[in-house]
């Protein structure tokens, strides 16, 4: 039985407003350091990423994404640094980047990603025998 690594909100079924997609272990992983590869972001940032590039369809909770990005931190993927939101604000981010470690891990994940995607699209559309 698959692991899950956590939860993610769903907008897919309007009348089940509850309704959650499990993530299976590694994806939010590999969404968070896909979305820093733009850039440094904070956690509220790299949701909102996931939820406006899926079309609102993927929505983060933060009790999936902090412990998420804590264990990505651990692993040296990524690494965050405290700092000022704006020159006025007194308020602290805490921002996240991606470290070479994690680009490296990115790209394996990624082509895991594809095979396995794949994988199943074999299985879920067969090409048509002939």
């Amino acid at each position: 039985m698959p692991s899950f690594l956590g939860r993610m909100s769903s907008n897919a079924m309007p009348n089940e407003s509850a309704d959650k997609i499990q993530l299976l272990q590694g994806t939010l992983d590999m969404l968070i350091m896909r979305t820093l590869l733009f850039g440094p972001a904070h956690g509220h940032q790299i949701a909102k990423h996931i939820q406006r590039t899926t079309e609102d369809l993927l929505q983060v909770e933060h009790g999936s994404l902090y412990p998420a990005l804590h264990r990505l931190e651990r692993k040296g993927w990524i690494a965050g640094k405290w700092e000022s939101a704006g020159k006025e604000q007194k308020r602290e981010f805490k921002y996240y980047r991606l470290t070479p470690a994690g680009k490296k891990q990115l790209t394996a994940e990624e082509s895991k990603w594809k095979q396995m995607t794949g994988a199943i699209a074999r299985i879920m559309w067969p090409a048509e025998e002939g």
